[in-house]
């Protein structure tokens, strides 16, 4: 064991530093080894979606909402996000036509679009998830055709099933761009 005590500020510091790292969950190789897909896991109602960790820019708790007139009611409002106004659709309501409900574990994903950023209200975030090689070639198809245009497959990582969704072909879909009614 190792005395703290006799450390000055900065040695205190640099033994805490070591410590950490030793502690790391995975090691850089491992995580950026090139057979792993990287994305962020997330609930829409009662279906599980997993989108690259690229797609989306930020997660947020759910602010504050102005609402527009003469949108499409899954069209919530928009929000000052840090200065920029941000459209924030109701996730649940424009793929199931059922509403997000709010609770404690409802979030805002961030995702970048051609024109700007737009916030999806969805149920709860699960964090980032890892899929590997095996996993896809095990991936099912996507049966649902409410999703067929924005899920690819449906992969298992650990006891739950994801939907691999592109947020790309999301922002990119004319029903979803067009939000005037």
């Amino acid at each position: 064991m190792t005395d703290v005590a006799a450390f000055n500020p900065f040695e205190l510091l640099a033994y805490y530093e070591r410590r950490c790292l030793a502690h790391t969950a995975a090691t850089p190789e491992q995580v950026d080894a090139p057979s792993l897909w990287r994305g962020i896991g997330f609930r829409v109602g009662t279906r599980s979606f997993v989108a690259s960790i690229d797609e989306i820019n930020e997660l947020l708790a759910p602010p504050a909402l102005t609402p527009v007139p003469g949108t499409r009611p899954w069209l919530m409002g928009v929000a000052n996000v840090r200065g920029n106004l941000v459209p924030v659709v109701d996730f649940g309501r424009f793929l199931f036509n059922a509403r997000t409900p709010s609770s404690e574990r409802t979030r805002l994903l961030l995702v970048r679009q051609q024109n700007g950023t737009v916030g999806l209200l969805v149920d709860e975030v699960f964090g980032q998830r890892l899929v590997d090689e095996e996993q896809r070639r095990l991936a099912g198809p996507e049966e649902d055709p409410r999703l067929t245009r924005f899920v690819s497959e449906n992969v298992t990582v650990g006891d739950r099933e994801y939907g691999m969704l592109s947020m790309t072909r999301l922002v990119r879909a004319p029903d979803f761009r067009q939000t005037a009614v």
